[in-house]
């Protein structure tokens, strides 16, 4: 069983950003970071299952707004390395979250940096700039929405509303000091941001081929490309109804309701062979036991 468990907990290290490497999580001994073990966000982002389908889900619902997807598909070369895209941005998530605090301080300003640098013209001819304001706070909702939503659905359904609202409050630091303004900080602004932000967003070729880069990328085995698999089924099935529209990623409720029940079934087994992520070693860290 040991050997199982490792081998899986190998397969899952290596789809997140501690295969970067670069960050010591453990070290030094009693530093919280920017949150700390009593956050929300901690418990939140604590769950490699449901962030990942909540990373998924996020990404699809980013590329619908143009000037990001512009960004992204001028600058990026996630078409031809997804999976390295994901581990950058785990990496992020990860090292703003569990990290010490000059780690996070270290990724903060590395990434405001690269952005200075993401310029250009979309297709309809509007300059864009991954350091505009507005754009950041599209980003951040976009992902930290899809993490709570899949927070609540894999992990802990009775999270009360008291606690979502701190979530959002809390990580809205990381998102500031990354440039966003305005940023939304509890369900209802959340909700109401979202919706004021239908009207700019499009699903157009490009968009499309995000999603035909998802569904193809390459598994790092061939025993994950199941896990995989279900994993995108389930970020589409935590869009928003309307997102997925636009998509056009139509799932029947039978669909729905099997890839639930996979995503329910599998995640303790991987929650079992987990005991090395970012948080287990942060909180080692902490000096606090295992979870």
């Amino acid at each position: 069983m040991e050997f199982i468990r490792r081998r899986i907990e190998t397969q899952i290290i290596g789809l997140t950003g501690l295969a970067l490497g670069q960050l010591d999580f453990e070290n030094p001994k009693g530093d919280p970071g920017l949150f700390g073990p009593d956050s929300v966000t901690w418990r939140v982002h604590g769950d490699f299952t449901s962030m990942m389908i909540g990373g998924i889900s996020a990404l699809l619902l980013q590329m619908l707004h143009p000037l990001a997807l512009a960004g992204v598909w001028d600058h990026s070369n996630f078409r031809t390395d997804m999976l390295g895209r994901l581990r950058r941005t785990g990496q992020f998530i990860s090292g703003t979250t569990f990290g010490t605090r000059k780690d996070a301080d270290w990724l903060i300003d590395k990434v405001r940096n690269i952005h200075l640098q993401v310029v250009g013209t979309a297709p309809d001819g509007r300059p864009y700039a991954a350091s505009d304001p507005d754009l950041l706070t599209w980003i951040h909702v976009a992902e930290v929405s899809s993490f709570l939503k899949a927070h609540l659905r894999y992990l802990n359904p009775d999270l009360g509303g008291e606690d979502q609202d701190r979530y959002y409050a809390e990580i809205a630091l990381v998102a500031e000091r990354l440039g966003a303004r305005d940023v939304p900080k509890s369900r209802r602004e959340i909700a109401e941001y979202l919706e004021a932000m239908r009207p700019q967003l499009l699903c157009d070729e490009r968009s499309l081929e995000v999603v035909r880069v998802l569904f193809g990328a390459p598994a790092p085995s061939v025993a994950a490309k199941p896990f995989g698999l279900l994993m995108t089924q389930a970020g589409i099935d935590l869009l928003p109804d309307w997102a997925s529209a636009m998509l056009g990623l139509h799932q029947s409720a039978w669909q729905r309701r099997l890839v639930r029940a996979g995503v329910w079934r599998i995640a303790p087994i991987l929650r079992w062979a987990m005991r090395n992520g970012a948080v287990h070693r942060a909180r080692r860290r902490m000096g606090l036991p295992p979870r």
